[in-house]
């Protein structure tokens, strides 16, 4: 009877003391973690709200004042209304949007090719591996230079179409306004392709071997496993692949900076080319914050989009 009474009496001290230790090691946790919280919400905070404060003002480095001082310089949100007519910022926005049109579905298709001639085994499978990631190592400027070479009138593409035609080719790629931007286009495809691949093999040999040899044994050919199969399972790091091409091609500046400067003119600037010669050039520093907090906003919501749709690929049963 004590034994029971003393094990009883364990067990309400451990449902006791159990949940006031688990809360004391939170407290303790927090506090520890706290001066790193700090410095992570200021990094991320304050760079927000002086993008925000600078861009309702004129406030530019040439204006004498200090930007803790813009405030004198308080325009009633006409950046805003600026930005809403200003025609180069749209036309680099859809600039923007046919490099990501074009460039995000050639490399996803490309890249799950791919990864799926590569969920096999073959010979030389580790050699082929190593050479397909080299692009994603080069540094974006080197690459942009290397492309820049090869574009060139009497560089190495017009020297193999020369070869394939028989004729003397001279096309002045980056010269020409539409060639251009196809030639920045080839760039990015060759760089991130590497990438999507990497992303979408990880995806692939993740899909559960028993439910592709059972849809063999039932008589399924290889397209309708990979239809019924595999690309549901792999809904969600299809989601996570794109999102981030998407985003990241709104960024694209070093390689395009490179190659083209944004030319010939205009017809290649993309909207961080646009915001880094308004930056640099015009000093207009007021309406690129402005300019950087609508490109934010934008790439937030493609954010929000992705992980609610990631989310409703994990509810629905593939």
């Amino acid at each position: 009877m004590s034994a029971v009474t003393a094990t009883i009496s364990e067990d309400e001290m451990d449902a006791r003391t159990k949940p006031a230790l688990r809360d004391e090691g939170a407290r303790l946790g927090f506090r520890l973690t706290l001066p790193a919280q700090i410095l992570v919400l200021f990094i991320s905070a304050f760079p927000l709200l002086m993008q925000l404060y600078i861009s309702v003002t004129d406030w530019s480095p040439l204006s004498g004042l200090g930007w803790w001082n813009a405030w004198e310089m308080w325009n009633s949100f006409a950046n805003y209304t600026d930005l809403a007519a200003d025609a180069r910022f749209w036309s680099a926005l859809k600039r923007t949007a046919i490099v990501m049109v074009v460039c995000v579905p050639a490399e996803f298709l490309l890249g799950l090719a791919l990864a799926t001639l590569f969920a096999d085994d073959f010979p030389g499978k580790r050699i082929f591996y190593s050479i397909l990631l080299m692009p994603m190592m080069v540094v974006p400027a080197v690459a942009g230079y290397m492309f820049f070479m090869l574009f060139q009138s009497g560089g190495p593409v017009n020297d193999i179409l020369s070869t394939i035609t028989g004729t003397p080719v001279t096309i002045a790629w980056l010269s020409d306004p539409t060639l251009a931007l196809i030639a920045v286009m080839i760039a990015d495809i060759w760089q991130w392709t590497p990438l999507m691949f990497l992303i979408l093999l990880a995806g692939l040999v993740g899909v559960p071997e028993d439910q592709i040899k059972a849809a063999t044994l039932l008589g399924a050919n290889p397209w309708q496993r990979f239809t019924t199969i595999v690309l549901p399972k792999m809904k969600t790091i299809i989601i996570i692949a794109l999102a981030i091409r998407v985003i990241e091609n709104f960024k694209i500046f070093d390689t395009l900076y490179i190659m083209t400067g944004g030319g010939p003119g205009v017809a290649t600037e993309t909207i961080s080319v646009y915001i880094y010669k308004v930056t640099t050039q015009d000093l207009i520093w007021g309406y690129v914050a402005a300019i950087a907090l609508a490109i934010l906003i934008a790439l937030s919501i493609v954010a929000v989009f992705a992980m609610k749709r990631m989310a409703r690929a994990r509810q629905v049963p593939a």
